[in-house]
């Protein structure tokens, strides 16, 4: 693939994020084939959907049989409501006493797991008679927010009990999904729960995405799934087979200079490369301040017409480098950090294990002033 400058993107930086949409809706129906019978399907699409860009992706979620959106702050949802997504979206995070009103005004569900929240609850109905619609988070060992075990059933029957709430749902966050063990241990908490009280019509969901591929017996009506949606591998337990997702991000990078270094030269700052020999080397107007991370240089490459290119030099903030030695590139052709060129593909995975991390922290941390191309 090859673009010169005057190609179909609308941007004016020659570096862009690229998101294929078509690659998402295959995740999606792949997901529901893991799903118990007739559950619905809950997509996290916070922090911007893992970088994917949510207000684009939310109707190609919804088209593919979503039912409901998850984020993590009422400003997640609200920017979904401006651009006229109307689907159920509850927010995953704790949320300010001082926002329910914005929540029960613009339809969007709220966490609840404290008497403080309550109270929110009842002052948001008094000033716009509006039931806020809430779920209950149960915290069975993620020691994050949520009301414990021991006081969930009170808790819950305290606000089924309430006039001025609409009680949606009950949910739980597993911490080590791919631990078996530790895994049941937490169902087991929450299912102590779920069976002690009255559950007609509510939504209860359990699972993240390695719970929904790796526990058949876990009961729930609703399954909330993130990472799988964008082609993001979740750790599972030993055994499982993994369902064949299909990575939804590209990054790719014009080359704005090409030159030769001498033997001997010294690439980028503190020269932590040094050319063994003549260098043809390449610059594209990609940094850290995009999101890839300076602990990542001299340990990547990318992809030019299908050959690998070694990055050489540090990252800085704007521009990398590569070595093209090798390569017939010219000014304007494409080098691929992240996704498929020819035979060749890279995988954010490789990334993640360099820098010791997760591979959906670094897609969130593709920064927003990389353009998102939408393609299929």
């Amino acid at each position: 693939m090859k673009f010169n400058r005057s190609s179909y993107l609308n941007t004016h930086r020659d570096a862009w994020v690229e998101v294929n949409l078509d690659n998402i809706e295959k995740n999606i129906l792949l997901l529901k084939k893991y799903l118990k019978p007739g559950s619905k399907l809950f997509a996290v699409v916070k922090a911007d959907a893992y970088g994917h860009g949510a207000v684009m992706i939310a109707p190609v979620l919804l088209a593919s049989g979503v039912d409901f959106l998850g984020v993590s702050s009422i400003d997640e949802g609200l920017q979904l409501r401006e651009a006229k997504i109307n689907a159920p979206i509850l927010v995953l995070g704790a949320v300010p006493v001082w926002s329910f009103d914005w929540a029960a005004t613009n339809n969007i569900s709220v966490s609840v797991f404290s008497e403080e929240h309550i109270q929110a609850c009842k002052q948001t109905f008094e000033k716009t008679k509006i039931k806020p619609k809430v779920h209950v988070k149960i915290d069975t060992g993620m020691n994050r927010i949520g009301v414990r075990p021991d006081k969930a059933v009170e808790f819950i029957k305290k606000i089924q009990a309430c006039d001025f709430i609409e009680l949606e749902g009950i949910f739980t966050h597993f911490a080590t999904a791919e631990t078996e063990s530790y895994a049941f241990e937490q169902y087991k908490k929450f299912n102590s729960v779920i069976e002690k009280i009255d559950t007609t019509g509510l939504l209860i969901h359990c699972c993240n995405t390695a719970a929904v591929i790796c526990y058949k017996n876990f009961e729930y009506n609703m399954a909330r799934v993130g990472v799988g949606i964008y082609g993001l591998q979740p750790d599972l337990t030993e055994g499982t087979v993994p369902p064949g997702l299909l990575p939804a991000m590209s990054l790719r990078g014009r080359i704005t200079n090409i030159h030769i270094a001498s033997k001997g030269e010294g690439v980028s700052y503190s020269h932590t490369f040094e050319t063994q020999k003549p260098t043809k080397i390449a610059t594209i107007p990609i940094g850290y301040a995009d999101g890839v991370f300076r602990g990542l240089s001299n340990k990547i490459y990318g992809i030019v017409h299908g050959k690998k290119v070694r990055q050489i030099g540090n990252i800085t903030m704007d521009q990398m480098m590569f070595d093209i030695t090798d390569c017939d590139a010219q000014e304007g052709d494409i080098i691929t950090l992240l996704g498929k060129d020819g035979d060749e593909q890279i995988d954010i995975d490789e990334w993640a294990k360099i820098l010791n991390t997760i591979h959906y922290e670094l897609t969130c941390s593709l920064r927003v002033r990389l353009p998102r191309v939408y393609t299929r």
